[in-house]
């Protein structure tokens, strides 16, 4: 079997794999010319996102920033509205963060070096190992979840795979079966494999190329493998927020840079306080946030959006300032703006607050309002 070290099956495996990918991979941007700066912005954005969704985010990227200067040099509120939709922000920081350090040393494209790389803001042992095998084509092995599923199935592992002794079994597979001819290929074509045939659930064998090496195949134990995992329970997190105009102009607020969505801008709101409906949450945090007295408020929409750990269900409320407001006492946010209907669109948000942004543009309000 090929992971016992098997020299001619490793050999047919890895033929075989390459082969199919050849045949099969889809025909993804950033696999046009395997630019360096390209793989890197591919792998940040790929993390925990749909394939289908990075190849969107991804083209309309690299057409606003195409190189490492062009992020260095481009306004931070540049950067989190073209990561709008991807979720975690602090991941596009840390690009552009990247970006300034290595123009600051003097360079203008991702370096071929793990330690380099591994010194960058962002990059981890995968996004390195990617990188070098994709975008240098080294002799780097790769793993991702679809690549330790796949192993799974090949060794029949009946062990939870972040179980210390699984992992080292999984880097010994990675290593051994690592085709050192063409290591960008093969990485690719694991991953590949993992995505399209060798799916979580209902894999599609019959279509597998290296079927016969499988040996949770061979003795039916496939729909097992990878053992499943207790999955964690959801976490509700209940919010509300206040959307106040004026004279045609909304107020929206920067929320503060070490917060979680730190830099994004939002309507002023937080987490309902036990014992207190949505309506008493949305007036409480306009006062404490702004100093202001909410005016008459009433329901608007409601959006839920899930997160890796947590469903956030956010009640918005809308109402009209009658008169001029004061200057905002901001506590939970470093500026604010009112803006036009139009001008909304023009800022990021988390996603519930994007939302509710693409509600109010939907219903043109307040004109029809």
């Amino acid at each position: 079997m090929i992971d016992k070290g098997n020299a001619a099956d490793i050999v047919d495996f890895r033929q075989r794999l390459v082969a199919w990918f050849h045949q099969y991979q889809r025909p993804l941007p950033w696999r046009e010319r395997y630019r360096p700066y390209e793989v890197w912005i591919s792998e940040i954005m790929g993390q925990q996102t749909q394939m289908e969704r990075v190849t969107h985010y991804f083209r309309r990227w690299v057409e606003q920033f195409p190189d490492v200067p062009a992020v260095a040099q481009a306004p931070e509120q540049a950067i989190l509205k073209a990561w709008e939709g991807l979720g975690y922000y602090s991941r596009a920081r840390n690009i552009q963060q990247a970006a300034r350090q290595l123009v600051e040393a003097g360079e203008t494209e991702i370096p071929n070096d793990y330690e380099q790389l591994r010194a960058l803001p962002g990059i981890g042992p995968y996004t390195a190992a990617a990188i070098l095998s994709i975008a240098f084509n080294q002799p780097v092995p790769v793993r991702d979840a679809n690549v330790e599923r796949v192993f799974a199935r090949l060794a029949n592992i009946d062990r939870p795979l972040k179980q210390t002794a699984t992992q080292k079994q999984l880097a010994i597979m990675a290593q051994t079966l690592l085709d050192p001819l063409q290591p960008r290929h093969y990485n690719q074509a694991l991953m590949e494999l993992g995505a399209l045939v060798c799916m979580p659930k209902k894999p599609d064998c019959t279509r597998c190329p290296v079927h016969m090496h499988c040996r949770a195949l061979k003795i039916d134990t496939v729909e097992f493998r990878p053992l499943p995992t207790g999955k964690q329970k959801k976490i509700d997190i209940n919010m509300a927020c206040g959307i106040l105009h004026h004279r045609g102009r909304f107020f929206i607020q920067q929320r503060l840079a070490d917060d979680i969505w730190g830099g994004l801008w939002e309507f002023p709101g937080g987490r309902l306080e036990q014992g207190e409906s949505p309506h008493q949450a949305a007036i409480r945090e306009i006062f404490e946030e702004t100093g202001w007295r909410a005016p008459q408020l009433v329901p608007f929409e409601t959006v839920v959006h899930h997160y890796t750990r947590y469903r956030v269900t956010l009640h918005g409320f809308i109402g009209e300032l009658s008169t001029a407001p004061k200057e905002p006492v901001l506590t939970a946010a470093q500026q604010y703006a009112w803006v036009t209907l139009a001008e909304l669109s023009e800022y990021p948000y988390p996603a519930g607050h994007r939302q509710l942004v693409a509600v109010l543009r939907r219903e043109n309000f307040p004109e029809n309002g």
